[in-house]
């Protein structure tokens, strides 16, 4: 039986490739079991074991069992992430130069703070006739931008008459036809202003006293300054706002009615309700 064992596996050897595998399962079967009956029948003993053929034969051909194709695990190749683009040398310097620029002045950024107070360097004049507050208002305002105009050409512009100069939207209009960039807007107050609205007088004074531009208010009725000046003007009447304190919680007034009494502080809260049902351009 030995002899015919070798035959068959000789013959196994020849045949096709995709035939050794089944064989050789086969084969290991037919050595396991029929092992003892070899060595019982035969006491010469066997120069090579039948596992030991079966092993050779798979090395020869290359072929593993099906047996051996479910046992070993082949480990995937290994696999690295790309790691991401380094940054440029000089990128990487911008960006740590613009770092330590904001570490250093961390408003660079930002607006400046407008100071606590200013007060434009301004031109005074007392309006020419009794119905000229309008384009002398108007043309105080416009000094303190450095724009000298005279009250009779302004007075054409704003369309002034003996009865006065119309509203505070005449008054924006020639504004901003002289200075540049139109910077003027009007803000009226129908009725007595709001808390909101007082706090927007004061944003409006500030920022442009801090622009280098006067405001002009239309004020009607009476109201006394800080150092309690009694200031009245029932028909209504044209001032010019030509500087802050306090960060605009009060302001200074040119005043072109008497020229004795050329400019005064009012607080803005006053200088609001004294503006009740007319506005300012700002």
């Amino acid at each position: 039986m030995k002899h015919t064992l070798k035959r068959r596996l000789r013959q196994l050897a020849t045949e096709r490739p995709f035939q050794i595998a089944a064989a050789s399962a086969v084969a290991v079967v037919l050595a396991s079991t029929t092992g003892a009956l070899v060595n019982a029948a035969d006491d010469t003993p066997a120069t090579q074991p039948a596992s030991a053929s079966v092993a050779e034969l798979r090395s020869d051909t290359g072929i593993a069992s099906r047996g051996d194709d479910r046992s070993p695990t082949t480990s995937a190749p290994e696999t690295t992430a790309p790691s991401s683009p380094s940054a440029s040398p000089s990128a990487t310097k911008t960006a740590e130069a613009t770092k330590a620029a904001k570490a250093a002045n961390p408003d660079v950024s930002r607006k400046p703070e407008p100071p606590a107070s200013k007060v434009l360097d301004y031109d005074y004049q007392a309006q020419t006739t009794y119905y000229y507050c309008g384009p002398a208002a108007t043309r105080n305002a416009l000094s303190a931008a450095g724009i000298e105009r005279s009250q009779d050409d302004l007075a054409v512009q704003l369309g002034t008459t003996e009865m006065g100069t119309n509203s505070a939207e005449d008054t924006t209009r020639v504004l901003n036809a002289v200075v540049k960039g139109n910077p003027y807007r009007t803000r009226m107050f129908p009725n007595a202003p709001s808390p909101a609205q007082m706090d927007q007088l004061q944003a409006d004074v500030v920022r442009a006293i801090t622009d280098g531009r006067g405001v002009v208010a239309n004020i009607v009725g009476d109201a006394t300054d800080v150092d309690g000046g009694w200031h009245s003007f029932p028909g209504g009447h044209y001032i010019a706002v030509v500087g802050y304190r306090d960060e605009g919680r009060v302001v200074k007034i040119a005043d072109s009615a008497n020229p004795a009494i050329p400019s005064y502080w009012i607080t803005t809260i006053d200088l609001a309700n004294w503006m009740t049902t007319r506005g300012y351009s700002a």
